[in-house]
């Protein structure tokens, strides 16, 4: 069990965590994590959630800075995940909606004797914004902490920024976490490519149709790692309760890299549909399930699954990003082994 340690002053002297964007991938994750290792959380979403033991379910709109206040008047967390976001048109939209949440949450934390604020991030940090997605000039993988900030607006830098600044101001630690395609459970995420992936292979099957890779030939050809959220969970944990995490940014992905030419097939087989790989171009996702969701639902009603909306599965457009991209995308992880962290997936 992760050795925590209560602060002075907080609830009845219990470590309690904040976990942001509770009912995300991450967030969920964190959740059972948490919960696992005898701590007190704290879950904000906009919604509320399922009741559990050592849970208690705060909701706010992170974008108003009353709501949030309001919703933290009577509670002491110890230790904060921030794991929410939301996406908008443009990147200064981004930055503007999500540094300004993550400045909210920190300003009505400012009085509450945080030991520690965990964000989690991204490889955009290092692929560069939506916008202008793994289009520039970038820095060779894998990718390493210590590569400096792209030339272009990325909501990320300015999440950094918030972070430091409140840091500096009240003296909590802090940690940074760069995941890469979260694998995990959560419905109604924007970005969510285990579902999304599960979803097009059980609409091909439905409709006897063969189960396409949708990316680039870089991609299919290339070798690609991923996060798995449970071990997100455990990597902000340790940073959180570890003093070598302190005061650290991170990048955090399973361990093990593949190919996609060697994972399509397998994904087919535990499926069971007929795998067909990259040929010519791309053929993305968007285009291909087009109209799919009448047979979704369908599909929804048939087998009994409690979510017959698709957009609230799949996420068509951030799997086309991911697999469309043309370079291949992998990650050091040297910094988090040498400080101690050696979680694996």
């Amino acid at each position: 069990m992760t050795s925590i340690e209560p602060i002075p002053g907080s609830d009845q002297g219990k470590p309690t965590a904040l976990v942001v964007g509770a009912s995300g991938i991450a967030g969920s994750a964190l959740v059972d994590k948490l919960t696992a290792e005898g701590w007190q959380v704290l879950a904000m979403s906009r919604g509320a959630g399922q009741p559990r033991k050592n849970v208690r379910y705060l909701q706010a709109d992170l974008s108003s800075p009353q709501s949030v206040a309001e919703a933290l008047v009577p509670e002491y967390p110890t230790h904060v995940f921030f794991t929410a976001w939301a996406r908008q048109d443009t990147e200064e939209e981004n930055i503007r909606v999500n540094a300004g949440m993550l400045r909210n949450l920190l300003a009505a934390l400012e009085d509450k004797q945080v030991a520690h604020v965990a964000l989690m991030t991204g490889l955009k940090h290092y692929l560069g914004p939506f916008e202008a997605y793994a289009a520039g000039e970038m820095a060779d993988t894998p990718f390493h902490e210590e590569e400096p900030r792209l030339p272009v607006q990325n909501f990320y830098y300015a999440q950094e920024d918030e972070l430091w600044s409140a840091a500096a101001a009240s003296g909590f630690t802090w940690s940074v976490h760069r995941a890469h395609t979260v694998i995990g459970h959560a419905v109604g995420n924007a970005m969510n490519m285990g579902l999304t992936i599960a979803a097009q292979a059980a609409i091909c099957k439905a409709a006897a149709r063969p189960f396409v890779f949708p990316g680039s030939e870089t991609q299919w050809n290339g070798l690609t790692d991923m996060t798995d959220a449970g071990l997100l969970a455990d990597h902000m944990l340790w940073a959180a309760t570890t003093p070598a995490g302190a005061n650290e940014a991170f990048n955090i992905v399973n361990g093990d890299v593949f190919r996609w030419r060697w994972m399509w097939s397998r994904l087919a087989a535990y499926f069971d549909v007929e795998p067909e790989g990259y040929l010519d171009a791309p053929r993305p996702l968007e285009a291909q399930m087009a109209g799919a969701e009448q047979l979704w639902h369908r599909l929804a009603e048939t087998e009994g699954l409690a979510e017959s909306r698709l957009d609230r599965v799949a996420s068509w457009w951030h799997t086309d990003g991911d697999l469309g991209r043309n370079i291949e995308v992998v990650t050091d992880m040297s910094k988090s082994r040498l400080a101690g962290f050696t979680g694996y997936r």
